[in-house]
This record gives structure tokens, sequence and C-alpha cells, in this order.
């Protein structure tokens, strides 16, 4: 039981970390921005790309691939959503052009690196070693490490930072902040940007643990957005919690039931919260039902 739940507790930690950027994005712009996933796979294989084609470090090659996703969130947004916001589109229309930006994004990757699978190779292939009976290899450790080290940098940000007290006026009452003095759009801007940087940490993890493929943004989207939901989507530290509780799920459910139907774990907890408690574990009634 300690390995199912190290495992989930790793997949957990890379799933908190899209669904913390999914969060924020949502939390003040008040939509769901469905291309979030692929900015995950964008950093992903900004790291093979640096890394692995033109032979960087791996330092220089991390930071660049975080920069990377941070710009093409900002682009999303500057491009895509701000036009659409200045026009009046409604959440509807903007959800659909993420999930327009999600294809885009993913057909690019598919036309730029290929359909096959892509490996990351950033440690050796070492033994696992031994935590009380159950086995955690060193990346997995390090992927545990710096995830939560990063959450909790977001969190002291978000709490004790301007820029954080500025999203969170934004998040609150947007009308409000404006009277403030606050600029929502730049806030909007800044939000995608620390977004889609987090992402781009999470596509990092993502390449050195598992292979990259150009459609791997739709499925981390996906958990993402469900562990969202059920920690809400309003909240950040809650979709933190639902995130790392979708991953122990996923395998707890895999110790009794073929691995085919891990996936499908994450499809039944969302329907039962969108149904039962749409608000999530720790998320707000304002905007919920708007």
């Amino acid at each position: 039981m300690l390995q199912i739940l190290l495992n989930g507790i790793i997949a957990g930690a890379i799933y908190a970390l899209v669904a913390a950027g999914f969060a924020l994005v949502y939390s003040t712009a008040r939509f769901v921005h469905f291309a979030h996933g692929a900015i995950v796979a964008g950093g992903a294989y900004a790291l093979f790309f640096f890394f692995e084609r033109l032979a960087i470090g791996f330092w220089p090659a991390a930071v660049l691939a975080i920069a990377v996703a941070a710009l093409l969130g900002w682009v999303c947004n500057e491009l895509v959503y701000k036009p659409l916001r200045h026009r009046g589109a409604t959440p509807l229309i903007l959800l659909l052009a993420g999930f327009a930006l999600l294809v885009l994004i993913e057909s690019l990757l598919l036309l730029i690196f290929g359909a096959d699978v892509k490996v990351i190779r950033v440690l050796p292939v070492e033994r696992g070693m031994d935590f009380f009976g159950a086995i955690i290899t060193p990346l997995q450790v390090v992927i545990v490490v710096v995830a939560a080290l990063l959450l909790v940098g977001l969190h002291a940000f978000m709490s004790f930072t301007r820029l954080g007290r500025s999203l969170r006026a934004v998040a609150s009452n947007k009308v409000v902040a404006q009277i403030r003095g606050i600029s929502v759009e730049a806030t909007y801007a800044k939000a995608f940007l620390l977004a889609s940087a987090i992402a781009g940490v999470a596509g990092i993890l993502v390449g050195m643990e598992y292979n990259l493929e150009p459609t791997m943004g739709t499925s981390l989207v996906i958990k993402g957005f469900t562990g969202a939901i059920v920690g809400g989507v309003d909240s950040v530290p809650g979709a933190i919690l639902g995130a790392l509780l979708l991953g122990v799920a996923e395998n707890v459910a895999a110790w009794y039931l073929p691995s085919g139907y891990k996936d499908a774990v994450a499809f039944v907890l969302l329907f039962l919260f969108l149904l039962f408690k749409p608000n999530g574990i720790m998320g707000s009634n304002k905007g919920a039902r708007k």
C-alpha cells in the first residue's frame, strides 16, 4: 500500500503543478484555459530541443524551456484571449478558443518534432531506493521535492508579494480592483506568464519522468482540470489538493483494476464532483455557477 501511495504522490505532484497554473488563470480571468495542457507539452518539447538537439547544459536548457512556456502562454492571451475579451466574448467562446489553441499547438509540435516518441535522458537509469519496503528512484525524489518547493513558493508569492495581492484582488472583485488602481488586463497578462512558467516546470518534470508525444497536453490538461474541479477551480491550494487526491486515486484504482482503466478514474471523479459538489473541496460559491 505504501508503494501505491508513493506512486500516487509522484503522479499527483505533476498534476498539482498543472492544476495550480490552471486554477491561477481561472481564478483571475474567470474562464477555462484548456490550452494550458499544450503549454506544459511546449515546455517539455522545449527542454528536449535545447538539451537533446542543441546539447545545451541541463540548467540553461531548463531555464530556456520555462521561458518558452511562459512566452507561449503570454502569446495565447495577447493574440487570442485578450482580443476576444475586448469584443465581449462569453466564457464559452473563450473555452472554445482554448480548445482550438490546444489542437493548434499540438499540431505544431507534431509538425516540428514528428509523431515518434521522444526521450529526455537527464539522469542515468538507477536502481530504486528502498523506502520502508517501497521503491522510489532518485528522479522521482527530485520530482516530488521540486514540485513541493515550487508550490510552497507559489503560496508565499500569492500571500506576501504585491503582484500576488493584485492577482488575489482581481480574482476577488475585478471592479473593486480597478477602483483601487489595479490594471485588470495587465494582471491577466501576469497571471498567464506565471501560470505558464509553472506549466514549463511541469513540462520539464514530465519530460524527465515520461516519454514525450505531441498529444500529451490533452491528457495533462484533463488531469489538471479534474484536480482543479475536485479541489476547487477558483482556489489554487484547493486545486493542488485535488490533484494530489487524483494521483493517489488513480494508483489505488490501478492496483485493483486493469491498467487500462486508470485514466477513467479522472473522468469518474470529474463527473461525481460536477454533479454533487461542483465548487470542489475548497472552492467558493462565487463564479462556480456563472
